[in-house]
């Protein structure tokens, strides 16, 4: 499977922009850090997915490093205001659903890797680690764009995607990270 069929794909699944560049174009900024440690979506420190649990921003940065390309897509969802939270939370898990569903058909083509999400892990609810138990899907968690401290504006930019939240559109996105 090539670029232009991974970006077809990625389109017939439900994406509005679709994307594979070279991880080394990625820009990574540890100043995004902090955003998780806010906790304004309330899984840091209780699910594997997010920080402290998830690993470094350097150590996140050499697993995506360790792979030469990144398929970047994005969705876009018709949220009024920031206050509409189940909104939000929907829009979030489907766009992660449409990302597995694509996920499954490019490691059916032999393309494995692994999957940055629009949002933290919610494979289980709660996380497992709430209780003290190991991790039930540890090869299909997923962190979001910000644990991996990834600057999603400029990778954006660089994939010709609409960042900008207007006109009531906000777009997510997500990669899938493979050799």
């Amino acid at each position: 499977m090539n670029k232009t069929e991974i970006i077809e794909l990625s389109i017939a699944e439900g994406f509005h922009g679709a994307e594979v560049i070279s991880t080394d174009k990625i820009v990574f900024d540890a100043a995004f850090r902090p955003y998780c440690e806010e906790n304004l979506c309330g899984q840091y420190g209780v699910n594997y997915s997010c920080p402290p649990d998830c690993g470094t921003p350097g150590q996140m940065r050499q697993k995506v490093l360790a792979y030469k390309k990144a398929l970047v897509v994005s969705t876009e969802w018709e949220i009024e205001d920031f206050s509409e939270t189940d909104k939000l939370k929907e829009a979030k898990a489907s766009h992660n659903a449409a990302m597995l569903r694509l996920i499954k058909k490019l490691k059916a083509e032999g393309r494995d890797g692994f999957m940055v999400g629009a949002s933290g892990c919610t494979l289980c609810k709660p996380c497992k680690l709430a209780g003290g138990e190991p991790c039930e899907h540890p090869n299909m968690m997923c962190s979001c764009m910000s644990a991996y401290c990834i600057w999603v504006k400029k990778l954006a930019e660089d994939c010709n995607m609409n960042y900008e939240y207007k006109n009531k559109i906000l777009p997510f996105f997500g990669m899938y990270v493979f050799d």
